[in-house]
């Protein structure tokens, strides 16, 4: 198959094979695969552009309202049918241009869980859940206001007892962040 002609239109191109209209794709995947006029048209290297442009459309629309982990936008793209090599060049270059960052994304989410009312433990499993490293999610952990204080601050809003109490277990405060809450606001009273 050889390239007759390719016609730009607006981001795209349409490409002529032996004399014929045969597709019309992103120029971006045109030029990446080196497709030119008068040459074999590698459809391999052409349909793994047009992957990949693919892949960078469906990542781009999942960041488009909200931060994600690399490991989110992975599940992503895998339930889209794309292929590991070409997710991990997609991710890796949204990574080398800062769009995906996993360090800010876990200090960001914990920061919103502790706005919301989340005790330490809740926060590691929701992080953990996000596909982050331990380390990353210990860093986010460790930037927080300290849980005790941020469960005093909430025994003081929402007022002191065993429904008070419940509530900050069930948000996944430790313990002894409780206790110490508790007593604190005990001894104001």
């Amino acid at each position: 198959m050889i390239v007759t002609a390719l016609h730009e239109r607006r981001g795209r191109v349409a490409i002529e094979v032996d004399g014929s209209p045969w597709r019309v794709v992103p120029t971006d995947a045109v030029v990446r695969a080196g497709v030119t006029v008068g040459a074999d048209l590698d459809e391999a290297r052409l349909d793994r552009e047009l992957e990949r442009v693919d892949a960078l459309a469906r990542a781009a629309r999942a960041l488009r309202h909200s931060d994600r982990s690399r490991a989110a936008l992975e599940t992503r793209l895998e339930r889209a049918g794309v292929s590991s090599d070409v997710s991990g060049e997609v991710l890796g270059t949204l990574e080398r241009v800062g769009v995906v960052d996993d360090a800010r994304f876990a200090s960001n989410r914990a920061f919103h869980l502790a706005g919301k009312g989340y005790g330490d433990e809740a926060i590691r499993i929701d992080l953990t859940g996000q596909g982050l490293a331990a380390e990353l999610v210990a860093e986010a952990l460790e930037a927080l206001e300290p849980e005790a204080e941020r469960a005093r601050a909430l025994v003081v809003a929402r007022g002191g007892g065993p429904k008070t109490a419940r509530w900050l277990a069930g948000r996944g405060f430790e313990e002894s962040a409780i206790e110490d809450a508790m007593g604190g606001f005990a001894e104001e009273a």
